[in-house]
């Protein structure tokens, strides 16, 4: 038999133990391979969404090459742990350390050339796939599906270095070893858990000053938690599973009632042993579980945004027209007729809108008549409004002003006509999107109205007065396009910091709804797909764990099994000892997230008034369900491996 037959016989013949690993690895490889085909795609080389999905997935692949060799250094030092027998006897029979440094070397390119390889075949086969998603998301035409050498090199030669690098470090750690050490196996010694006590209490503080500070922050400090948080969590996360909970346990143990009871004590007494040993992987598990669910989430989050997009812009486009705009009647003509062309049904009200100053804040108002908001309110759909001569009713921009100005009476004068106002309620709906209006609006009586005949102070008549087209279009989220030149004119103006040159104001929120739906659509997808990499490789870490003791594990469970123990008993102790494994970081991760998450709100409703709660219970139910799901494939496979011979 010959070196690399050996080698490849050693692969082979741990096939079921290497499963985990070489299927982490293939999804990676295939999710690499499915970004690099998004990135080299012919048709993404314009501007705009399509820029931003290759850059969205040129930062993931970067993300997801760095956390892959972190995670298959990891997982590959497990299995050495796991077989230090194995080499022990190698050596003693002759093998010298260069030799078996070379066949680790081996054992590991074999792995990673089969996981290349698989993980390119499966990303090719899926691709057509993903690429149907990605046109759904982008609502593309078409994104057909191609042939070119560029994302196989690419992906070749990253996971080609990725797995020449794991193979040269992981044999760092048979070099590092003597043959006694080998021959004993991974678990030599069996330590008394000692936990700090001032380490204890500190871990325990962080993590509640963490949650404290994360609950109580408003939109005046967010960006000073942003930096005061995470190293807070992370440092009390640490010494939580290296300190406070060996801590607490040994608080659990003094409770002789509790602890010495039937399968209690064999099972807190191992887990204790067991905790103290996986402390450094408990707490990257926790890390990069919450790493994950806040990535999902937050990107989640981004739906309740496209969700209630609607509601903070009522109408369907909106056109204002200022002072000498020879254009006004041509630009007008023009969206009518694209409309048409669309074959887009629509209704279009017009409506003058005056300035005046408000003696009683010194503000400047902008003015409807109570015959053009009731115009638009019938094309909306809305109630219309009766105000009486002298009375006046607010209009909300957004749901924050409409909530305060509830309660809200003024009476007031303005000032430039000299006509009296009393201003009792507001109008109970948002029908104008909030950067089209002054802040402070309102609708009056159409004689009040008429008598404002002098501009606003310091402007002349058509200075102080402008015209607003607003157009309803019920089926708005198809009017991508319209208005095209419109909106090219507006962007120079402000590319250029230079608005001379038009007059007008234009904006088509169907436009820019199918722009943030499709961003952050393709954002989640790409978010859901690296997260799916951080969440497997997070339950690998711990399944490559409880494989680095099963030799160990099988000895005590065969020991149980001879000094009586039934199946039920075996069970709980198993249970006993795998729950707390799965979940104590998976239940922190989660209490993380759902105080970011607290966090993330403050900032969501500073920016746009809308809740994430849904978001956050369905992206935290969602990996729950899964992380219970794989609970009981691992812990199936654990027992199977437990009552093997």
């Amino acid at each position: 038999m010959t070196f690399r037959q050996l080698a490849y016989r050693n692969v082979f013949r741990n096939r079921r133990s290497y499963a985990a690993f070489f299927l982490a690895s293939v999804f990676s490889v295939m999710v690499f391979f499915v970004y690099s085909m998004f990135i080299f795609h012919p048709l993404f080389e314009e501007e705009g969404l399509r820029l931003l999905a290759v850059r969205g997935m040129f930062i993931a692949e970067i993300v997801l090459y760095v956390f892959t060799l972190f995670f298959l250094f990891y997982s590959m030092s497990a299995f050495l742990q796991a077989r230090s027998k194995e080499f022990g006897v190698l050596m003693h029979l002759g093998m010298t350390k260069r030799q078996l440094s070379k066949l680790v070397f081996f054992e590991t390119l074999i792995l990673g050339a089969v996981s290349t390889v698989a993980g390119i075949a499966f990303g090719f086969a899926f691709s057509k796939f993903f690429f149907m998603i990605g046109r759904e998301l982008m609502d593309l035409e078409s994104l057909p599906l191609y042939l070119s050498w560029q994302p196989f090199l690419l992906t070749i030669a990253a996971f080609a270095s990725l797995f020449i690098i794991i193979s040269l470090v992981s044999v760092g750690f048979i070099r590092t070893k003597r043959i006694v050490d080998l021959l004993q196996g991974y678990w030599k010694t069996e330590e008394e858990t000692n936990a700090s006590t001032m380490l204890s209490i500190l871990g325990l503080f962080l993590l509640a000053a963490t949650y404290i500070l994360a609950a109580t922050v408003s939109d005046r400090t967010v960006v000073r938690m942003v930096l005061i948080v995470p190293p807070l969590a992370t440092l009390g996360t640490y010494l939580f599973f290296t300190h406070s909970i060996h801590f607490l346990l040994n608080i659990y143990k003094k409770k002789k009632s509790i602890y010495w009871n039937k399968t209690r004590l064999v099972s807190l007494a191992e887990a204790s042993v067991k905790l103290k040993d996986s402390a450094q992987m408990f707490f990257i598990v926790t890390i990069v579980s919450t790493v994950a669910f806040l990535t999902v989430g937050t990107l989640a989050s981004f739906t309740s945004y496209t969700g209630d997009y609607r509601q903070l812009n009522p109408l369907s486009l909106v056109y204002i027209s200022f002072e000498n705009n020879e254009l006004e009647e041509q630009h007008i003509n023009q969206l009518v007729t694209e409309l048409e062309e669309k074959q887009l049904a629509y209704a279009l009200a017009p409506l003058t809108i005056k300035r005046q100053t408000s003696e009683f804040t010194g503000n400047v108002v902008d003015i409807l008549s109570e015959s053009d908001f009731n115009r638009l309110a019938y094309v909306l759909g809305f109630e219309p409004i009766a105000p009486k001569k002298g009375e006046a009713m607010f209009i909300a921009n957004s749901k924050e002003s409409l909530n305060a100005l509830k309660n809200s009476q003024v009476q007031t004068t303005l000032q430039e006509s000299d006509v009296p106002v009393s201003i009792r309620s507001v109008y109970p709906y948002i029908l104008f999107p909030s950067n089209t209006l002054n802040s402070n609006s309102i609708v009056l009586e159409d004689g009040d109205f008429e008598a404002i005949t002098k501009p606003l102070r310091g402007f002349e008549k058509e200075e102080s007065n402008f015209t607003y087209y607003a157009f309803h279009i019920p089926d708005w989220t198809k009017t991508t396009g319209i208005g095209a030149n419109l909106k090219a004119q507006m962007e120079s103006a402000v590319k250029a910091k230079d608005f001379s040159s038009i007059n007008f104001f234009f904006e088509n929120p169907g436009d820019d709804y199918h722009w943030f739906k499709s961003s952050f659509a393709l954002l989640l997808f790409i978010g859901l797909m690296v997260a799916a990499v951080f969440l497997l490789a997070a339950g690998s870490f711990i399944y490559f764990k409880l494989y680095t003791g099963l030799e160990r594990d099988r000895k005590q469970y065969l020991l149980l099994v001879r000094l009586g123990m039934t199946e039920k008993e075996l069970g709980k102790i198993v249970n006993r000892q795998l729950i707390p494994q799965f979940f104590l970081p998976w239940a922190l991760a989660l209490l993380h997230s759902a105080f970011a998450f607290i966090s993330l709100q403050v900032v969501w409703d500073e920016f746009a008034e809308l809740s994430i709660l849904g978001e956050m219970a369905w992206v935290l139910a969602g990996f729950t369900l899964a992380q219970i799901l794989y609970f009981f494939l691992i812990r199936w496979r654990y027992v199977v491996h437990l009552q093997a011979s």
